[in-house]
This record gives structure tokens, C-alpha cells and sequence, in this order.
């Protein structure tokens, strides 16, 4: 037995219990990750209730007590609602001076690229809160994926995370945000992945921004409701000969959604906007409210987000006349326009959906009873997919508008259809416009600085100091491998009869070399060629380089002297006739690129010293 004054063995054990216990409970990083995106969820979501609850108390008061108040004086005074929203916001912009960065710069942020001041999201809320209860053509979707995903970057510098785990941060918030906007987390997900995590997320990646989706909609849908966003009837099915007609809706969407992306471009151009700057505070935005009023004094459609008339338009009771509809997508274009460019604040996606659901309707009474009268189906059909096309070429995110309006109508039946239009106007729009347009989210003025800058320094500034390596396509493998080694250089360019045939790294040798298959003879060169020759030709600048490099994953380009000169696509593959190897100029390089960019960088910083020197002043 023990005696009184030595320590009982089993309280001496219970604090190295208690310890162990705690040291098996201790979070892991991925757990930290999956905690944070819980509380990023909750954040999104209260946020977004409480956006959509100030809109319908500021649309509750704009149109309701303040026009009845003016409706003694006539009809006119609608006109007035919009024009004393413009007022207000800019004064707030006056007053604030800035509602801070957008989502685009916000990526931008977190990729390490861009620094800049998180100022307060509250301030930018209640301004589109103002914008869109007051009748601006805009959206709150976009609002939305900025509450979470500003609330998720004060999260990320508040806990002091790494640069990789702040982007995975971003996409958890903006996954949130759009998730309680449209109480559509699984389109709020691939938004998410699409749009700002592009190729780099993983399986863990994935459950961070899927749990925040589902916790924000969860919120929201406490808050606001289960009800999504609109509703939309049941898919209507004709024949399975349909499809082909839903490919000739996603042309008409590729040009609905180019003209709009072109459009909101225009009200942001910089001499639109200098103009706009000379105005006295607060005129701008007024002036563009009182277009707004005049405009919706013969297409009140027009006014805010437009869902009651998309729900219309999905209705079964005719809808709207068709020359109605086409004199509306006008009316509607420059109403977005007016909108975003005099100051409003407020997301492009109401306005692609609004225009995309007009086009079906359009598209569909003129395949059926209003034109051809063919076997289709109803027009309601067509403006279903009509705003999944319009959707994915504006907002260059096939998936998500695909995922969105499959979420909504909760139909099978409407993928076919949605993957044929969405899939084609997203791809067209890409093409006309370039895989480095941002579409509906607007671009960053600084990355539009900086590629300004690429688009000044013509492409030889880029070249590599070491002349091109140019082998015969009959040279084997391992001796090509051998003299690129001895030439320090990533990748070779190869030729036969004087002709470029393409393009072989480092890499493509070790594979060729060290795959298993069984060849009669040694491995040649020609054998080592993966893909067709990604080149440009002489005349273009840096921003046509980037745009070789960037999406093909390829670290340096070969550049010829052509007849032509440069044209208006980006050359992929060999043209007819081929490439002659004399007429190759160099290789140009993201190494090259970047270091054209600081000698820039360097004569630019050195003009003050020497104008300093020239006056004396230094």
C-alpha cells in the first residue's frame, strides 16, 4: 500500500493521457482546411441573405413608397426611381472613392501577382444593393461570389496561410457565394474549379470548396428559402431530331454573348471612362439613371435583374410577342451597357441569362407557330437552353451554366441540349475573343497595364541569346538528346528537306527513350514529334507570345520570317507549304519575355536619374 506522502500512480497518469488524448485529436493541415471552409460557407451565406435582403428592402422603398409618392405627377416619374438610385451611388463613390478590387484582381492577388488593399465589402454590398434595388440592368450574382470571396481572403491573411492555400481559399468563397446566389451549390462548385481554379485543384482541393458550397446554400436556404433562384418548368421533349436545331441556338448564343462581352468592354475603354472622370461627382451615374428611366418608360422589363420577366418568358401562357422580344434584346444590350459603364455596381449573369432566355424564345417561336412551324417544342424549351448558351460564352464556363440550369430544372433531358449550345458558344467565343479574355468578370486594370506593356515589345525582344538547335528528323534520339545537353537548351526544333516538322523537348527524348516498345531500328527523331508545331511569325509582339505559351504549357516557341507577315490567329500547325528552316529567326521564351520585361522595367526607372542629372538636381 502506498504511503500518504508519495503520489497516487493513477493521477500521475492522467495528464499523459490527456496529452496523448489531445495529441491524436490534433487537427491535420486538412482538417484546419475543411474547418475553414465550414466557416467560409457560413460567412458566404449570411452575407448573401444579407444582400438580398437589403435589395428587396431598397427595391421595396424605390418602387414603392417613392413611386407612389411621384406617380401623382404622371406616368413619367418611373423614370425618376433609376435616376435617384445613379444619385445616390455617386455620391457613395464620391464619398468612398473606391468599392475595391473585383474578382478577376482579386485571382490575380492570390496567384502572388498583385498586391492591393482589401478594403471594407460592406461598402461595396450596399452600393449594389442600391444599384439593383433602384433598377440598374445588372446582376447580384456577382456581388455575391465577391461577399465569399473577399470574407475567404481576410480569412486567409487573418490566419497567414501560403500562397496555395489563399487561391484555395478564393475558390471556397466564390464557390459559396454563387452556391447561396442561385441555391445551386453544385454549379457554385465547378464555378469554383472552372473559373478560378482551372487545371491545378485535386481530390482534397475539391471537398474544401464543395463542403463551403453546401454549408453557404444550406445557409441561404435558411434565410431566403428553398426555392431556387426562379422557377422553371418541366423540359418539354418533341423528337430526339431536335438536337441538331439547339446547335444553330448556340451559334445565335456565341453572337449574343461576343456582342455583349464587346459591349461592356466598350463602357470600360479608357476614353469612355476619361470622359466619365471630368464629370462632376454623382452626374455620371445619375445620368446614366435617368437613360435607364427613359428606357424603361416603354420596356420596364428592362429595370434590375429581370428574373419576372424570365420566368414569363418559361411561362405557358404565350409569353411575349416576338417582335416585342427582338425590339428587348436591344433595348436590354444598352441598358446593361449604360449601367456598368456610368458606375452602377452589380454582376453581368442576370443580364446573360435575361438575354439568353429572350434569344430561345425568339429562336423558338420562329422554328415553331411565329416562323417555319416545324414539329418542336414550345419555346419555353428554348429559352431554357438559350440561357445556359448565353451564360457559357459570356462567362466563359461551359460547366458551370451546363451544372446550373441542370440544377434548376432538375431534368435529365435538358443535357443533351445544354451541352450542344453551351458547349459551341463557349468554344466560338474563345475563338473570337482569346483564352485570355475574362469575359462577364471584367478585366483587372492592372493586368490590362501589363499586358498593354507586352503588346509594345515586338517578339524578338524575347529571342534566346543561343542560336536555335536544328536537327535532322533521320538523327537518332539519343545522339539529338546529347547534343541538346551539351547545348544547355529544353528543346530542339527538327527539320527534313529544309522543312520545320516540329517541335521536341528534353522530356519528349527521355519518354522515347525510355519507353518499352519494340522497334526494328533505333529511334529517330521523327519518332520523338507529339504534337503539331506551336510557332509565330515575325511582326507580332509579347501579348501574342503569352498567348502561344500560356495554354499549350510550352516554355519557348520558334518565330519565322513570312511573306505575309502576321495574321489575325494565332498560327497552330504547319501551314501549306510548310516552314522553311532558313527562314527561322529565333526562339522566343518565357525566360526571354521576362527579361525584355525588366530591361523595360530598368530604362523606365533610369529616365528620372538621368532628367535629374540633366537638370542638376541630383
Amino acid at each position: 500500500m502506498a504511503s500518504p506522502s508519495s503520489p497516487d500512480p493513477n493521477f500521475t497518469d492522467r495528464p499523459l493521457r490527456l496529452n496523448a488524448l489531445i495529441s491524436q485529436l490534433q487537427p491535420t493541415p486538412g482538417t484546419w482546411m475543411l474547418l475553414w471552409a465550414v466557416l467560409i460557407g457560413v460567412g458566404a451565406g449570411v452575407g448573401v441573405v444579407l444582400f438580398r435582403a437589403l435589395i428587396h428592402l431598397i427595391q421595396g422603398f424605390m418602387f414603392g413608397e417613392a413611386s407612389s409618392f411621384f406617380s401623382t405627377w404622371g406616368h413619367w416619374t418611373l423614370a425618376l426611381i433609376p435616376l435617384l438610385g445613379g444619385m445616390a451611388i455617386g455620391l457613395l463613390r464620391w464619398w468612398v472613392k473606391d468599392f475595391g478590387p473585383g474578382l478577376t484582381t482579386l485571382i490575380e492577388v492570390v496567384q502572388g501577382s498583385r498586391e492591393v488593399l482589401l478594403l471594407n465589402p460592406v461598402t461595396k454590398m450596399v452600393a449594389a444593393s442600391v444599384s439593383l434595388g433602384s433598377g440598374a440592368s445588372l446582376g447580384p450574382e456577382g456581388p455575391s461570389v465577391e461577399i465569399g470571396a473577399y470574407f475567404s481572403l481576410l480569412l486567409g491573411q487573418a490566419l497567414r496561410v501560403s500562397q496555395e492555400r489563399r487561391k484555395l481559399l478564393l475558390s471556397a468563397g466564390a464557390a459559396a457565394g454563387l452556391a447561396a446566389g442561385f441555391n445551386a451549390p453544385i454549379a457554385g462548385v465547378f464555378f469554383a474549379l472552372e473559373v478560378i481554379l482551372g487545371t491545378t485543384f485535386a481530390a482534397s482541393t475539391a471537398s474544401v470548396v464543395l463542403l463551403a458550397a453546401v454549408v453557404s446554400a444550406w445557409i441561404a436556404q435558411i434565410g431566403l428559402g428553398s426555392q431556387p433562384a426562379f422557377a422553371l418548368p418541366a423540359y418539354e421533349v418533341r423528337s430526339p431530331l431536335e438536337l441538331p436545331l439547339y446547335l444553330g441556338l448556340g451559334l445565335l448564343a456565341s453572337l449574343m454573348s461576343w456582342l455583349l462581352i464587346r459591349l461592356l468592354a466598350a463602357g470600360r475603354d479608357e476614353r469612355v471612362q476619361a470622359v466619365v472622370r471630368r464629370l462632376p461627382p454623382g452626374l455620371p451615374t445619375a445620368l446614366g439613371g435617368a437613360a435607364l428611366g427613359g428606357m424603361a418608360l416603354v420596356f420596364p422589363q428592362v429595370l434590375g435583374v429581370g428574373y419576372d420577366t424570365i420566368e414569363a418568358l418559361l411561362g405557358r401562357d404565350g409569353g411575349i410577342p416576338l417582335l416585342t422580344l427582338v425590339a428587348l434584346i436591344g433595348v436590354k444590350l444598352v441598358a446593361t451597357t449604360v449601367s456598368n459603364a456610368t458606375g452602377f455596381v452589380g454582376g453581368g449573369f442576370a443580364p446573360s441569362l435575361f438575354l439568353g432566355a429572350v434569344l430561345g424564345s425568339c429562336y423558338g417561336q420562329a422554328l415553331g407557330s411565329g416562323g417555319l412551324n416545324l414539329p418542336v417544342a414550345e419555346p419555353p424549351a428554348y429559352a431554357m437552353v438559350g440561357m445556359a448558351a448565353v451564360l457559357a460564352g459570356s462567362a466563359r464556363a461551359p460547366l458551370t451554366a451546363l451544372l446550373l440550369l441542370f440544377e434548376l430544372t432538375r431534368d435529365i433531358r435538358i443535357v443533351l441540349p445544354l451541352m450542344a449550345a453551351a458547349g459551341l458558344s463557349a468554344a466560338l467565343v474563345e475563338r473570337w475573343q482569346g483564352i485570355q479574355d475574362p469575359g462577364l468578370m471584367g478585366p483587372d486594370p492592372l493586368e490590362e497595364r501589363r499586358r498593354s506593356q507586352l503588346a509594345a515589345l515586338p517578339v524578338e525582344e524575347a529571342f534566346e541569346p543561343e542560336a536555335p538547335l536544328v536537327l535532322p528528323a533521320a538523327m537518332t534520339a539519343s545522339a539529338a538528346l546529347a547534343r541538346l545537353i551539351d547545348s544547355h537548351g529544353h528543346c530542339l526544333l527538327v527539320e527534313q528537306a529544309g522543312l520545320a516538322l516540329g517541335l521536341v523537348t528534353i522530356g519528349d527524348l527521355q519518354r522515347g527513350l525510355s519507353s518499352d516498345v519494340q522497334r526494328q531500328g533505333a529511334l529517330c527523331l521523327a519518332d520523338c514529334i507529339r504534337t503539331e508545331l506551336v510557332w509565330l511569325p515575325m511582326g507580332v509582339n509579347l501579348d501574342r507570345l503569352e498567348d502561344q505559351l500560356r495554354p499549350n504549357g510550352l516554355r519557348q516557341v520558334p518565330v519565322f520570317e513570312l511573306e505575309g507577315g502576321a495574321g489575325d490567329h494565332l498560327p497552330h500547325g504547319l501551314p501549306p507549304g510548310g516552314l522553311a528552316v532558313d527562314r527561322l529567326r529565333g526562339m522566343a521564351s518565357r525566360d526571354g519575355m521576362a527579361r525584355a520585361q525588366a530591361r523595360r522595367f530598368q530604362a523606365a526607372s533610369e529616365r528620372p536619374s538621368i532628367r535629374a542629372s540633366a537638370t542638376g538636381s541630383a
